[in-house]
């Protein structure tokens, strides 16, 4: 089984806000796939499902963003997942262009305390994450204001097509690794799409 969590926070206050779209992606998984994420276990909203050939749970924890780690840990045990080839972590990243995506196998948190919580809670560095951008085209002064202050109308057409890449990057992991999603995930956005200064 594959253990798929995307980080958020619970509440109603924080469903559209940058610091959500791991649990954004969560639901459009489970929409493309014809369940609903409301099952509680370890601490989590949970679903399970099949993709390709994999039996799937998805997973959303209510831990709080900072304390996403005591639910995975919970799930990773529970559910008998490998943490280096079973787990997919979703999570918006602030040092990413908003729509950007990257595919990574390994490494540090960069500072995400979701993912830091996770990291310390498994031991291990070795966890494949979907990192999406959430930069907006202005300078933010406060990242922790901005991550939990819905998105402005304007974003509503880039972060709808960023959850749509971001379960297709799922799609590819699980029907074809992470090498193949990283080929075609993680290039540069073309330079058309930058906004003008």
């Amino acid at each position: 089984m594959k253990l798929i969590v995307g980080l958020g926070n619970p509440g109603i206050e924080y469903q559209f806000t940058p610091h959500n779209l791991g649990f954004l992606t969560i639901d459009r998984l489970a929409q493309a796939n014809g369940v609903e994420v409301r099952n509680r276990n370890c601490r989590a909203l949970t679903a399970r499902t099949v993709i390709g050939s994999e039996e799937v749970l998805l997973a959303k924890p209510e831990t709080y963003m900072n304390l996403s780690g005591l639910s995975v840990h919970e799930l990773v045990a529970k559910n008998e997942i490998k943490p280096e080839s079973d787990l997919i972590v979703i999570y918006d990243e602030l040092d990413l262009p908003l729509g950007g995506i990257r595919v990574r196998e390994r490494g540090s948190s960069a500072g995400h305390n979701g993912m830091e919580s996770i990291l310390n809670a498994l031991g291990t560095q070795e966890i494949l994450r979907i990192r999406l951008g959430v930069a907006p085209d202005h300078k933010v002064t406060d990242g922790v204001h901005y991550v939990l202050t819905p998105f402005r109308k304007a974003q509503l057409k880039i972060v709808d097509e960023v959850l749509d890449t971001a379960a297709e990057a799922v799609n590819m992991i699980l029907k074809e690794g992470p090498a193949a999603a990283m080929n075609r995930f993680n290039r540069k956005p073309e330079p058309e799409q930058d906004s003008p200064e």
